[in-house]
C-alpha cells in the first residue's frame, strides 16, 4: 500500500511551530527555577537546556517533534530524529539516550506506517550513537513524531547561543531551502532532484558540525530551524548583545530555492517570520527582495550557524569542508551592537 503522509498535513516539520513573536510572549509568564547547576535555561531561548550534574559531567535535555515533511513514514522518522537530536550537537554536547514522542491516527494510517516512522527514528538515532529506550505514544491527527534527547557536555565547553563575539565571523553548515522547496513540492513547482536534495540535507546529522566546534573551542553558535536564518540569528545577537551582519549573496542554497521565491512559491512561515525580525533587523537598499525571504525560510533539521573567531575561521571551513559538509561557507560576522541587532546585505 502506497502511503503518502503529505496529504494529511497543512504544514509540517518545523514550519508548523508556534510563531516567533507568540512564543516569547507565552514564555514571559513562565517562571525561571533558581538553581546554581541549571547552567542554561530558556532565559536565552537557547536550543536546549542544560543542568550540572558534577564538575565534569552535564547533561544537555531537549525536545522536539512535529507533522510530516515528506511522503514517505520512514524517511519522516529519520528526518524527525536528526531534528531532535540537533539541539544536543548545537549546544557542543553529545547526544546519548532518548525517548520518542509519537502522535499517530491508528484508524487512518496502518501500522505499517507507524512502525515505519518508528525505526526510521531509531536508525537515524543510531548513527548518531543515542539509544531510544522507551517512549510515549496517543491517538490524535495528523500523526506526529520527534524524540526528548539527553546528551552529555562538559561544563566548562558549553556552546550557546550567546557566545557570538565582536570580530567573529559566521558560518552556516547546510544550505537553505528546504521550506521553500516542500512548499514547491506540494504546487508542484519544485523538481525531483531538489526534493530528493532537501531529504538529503534534513537527514543529515549536524555531528560532524559539533565535532569541529568542539576540536576548534568554538564558543557561540545554534541551529538554524523553524524561525529561519534571519529568526535564529536574531535570538543569537540579542543573546549576545551584538549585532550580526548577514551577507545573503554568500549563503549557500538548494538546488532552484531561488527561483521559487522568484516565481511567487514563498511560504506564509516566511512572512511571520519577517514580521517576527522586521522591527530589529536592518536591511540594505539594495537587498534582493528574494534573498531577503530566503533569509526567513523555515528550515527543517537545518545546519549549524557558528560564531567562530576571525582567524579560526579559514581552518575551520576547511575541516568541515574536508570531513564532508562541502556546502559550508562564511556568510556574515559579528560586530559590536549597533542600533538594529541583524543586517541584511547582498
Amino acid at each position: 500500500m502506497k502511503i503518502d503522509l503529505l496529504g494529511m498535513v497543512e504544514s509540517g516539520g518545523c514550519s508548523a511551530k508556534i510563531p516567533p513573536r507568540q512564543l516569547e510572549e507565552i514564555l514571559k509568564h513562565i517562571p525561571l527555577p533558581v538553581d546554581p547547576d541549571i547552567l542554561v535555561d530558556i532565559d536565552t531561548h537557547d536550543d536546549a537546556g542544560v543542568y550540572r550534574v558534577n564538575d565534569e559531567l552535564a547533561l544537555v535535555l531537549t525536545t522536539d517533534f512535529f507533522p510530516p515533511v515528506c511522503s514517505d513514514p520512514y524517511e519522516f522518522g529519520q528526518i524527525a530524529a536528526a531534528n531532535s537530536i540537533s539541539d544536543v550537537y548545537a549546544m557542543g554536547g553529545t547526544p546519548v539516550i532518548a525517548l520518542n514522542i509519537m502522535m499517530f491516527p491508528s484508524g487512518k494510517l496502518p501500522m505499517e506506517a507507524y512502525a515505519d516512522i518508528l525505526v526510521g527514528g531509531y536508525d537515524k538515532a543510531s548513527e548518531a550513537g543515542t539509544r531510544i529506550i522507551g517512549g510515549h505514544t496517543i491517538e490524535d491527527f495528523p500523526p506526529k513524531y520527534g524524540l526528548a534527547v539527553v546528551g552529555y557536555v562538559h561544563p566548562g565547553k558549553i556552546i550557546t547561543n550567546a557566545g557570538a563575539r565582536p570580530g567573529d565571523l559566521l558560518i552556516l553548515t547546510k544550505p537553505l531551502g528546504t521550506g521553500l522547496i516542500l512548499a514547491g513540492q506540494r504546487m508542484g513547482m519544485a523538481s525531483e532532484a531538489d526534493i530528493e536534495e532537501s531529504k538529503y540535507f534534513m537527514k543529515l546529522l549536524n555531528k560532524t558540525g559539533a565535532e569541529v566546534m568542539r576540536k576548534f573551542g568554538i564558543k557561540g553558535a545554534t541551529d538554524v530551524t523553524g524561525f529561519g536564518l534571519a529568526g535564529h540569528a536574531l535570538k543569537m545577537a540579542r543573546a549576545g548583545n551584538v549585532s550580526l551582519s548577514l551577507n545573503m549573496g554568500r549563503v549557500p542554497l538548494i538546488g532552484e530555492a531561488y527561483r521559487l521565491v522568484d516565481e511567487g512559491c514563498i511560504p506564509g512561515v516566511s512572512f511571520t517570520n519577517l514580521d517576527f525580525v522586521e522591527d530589529e533587523s536592518g536591511f540594505s537598499e539594495d537587498l534582493d527582495y528574494n534573498l531577503k525571504m530566503i533569509a526567513m525560510d523555515a528550515q527543517t533539521s537545518g545546519g549549524l550557524l557558528m560564531s567562530v573567531p576571525g582567524e579560526k575561521a579559514g581552518v575551520v571551513i576547511s575541516e568541515l569542508h574536508k570531513a564532508g559538509l562541502t556546502r559550508a561557507a562564511v556568510i556574515g560576522k559579528v560586530t559590536e551592537k549597533r542600533e538594529k541587532y541583524i543586517y541584511l546585505e547582498n
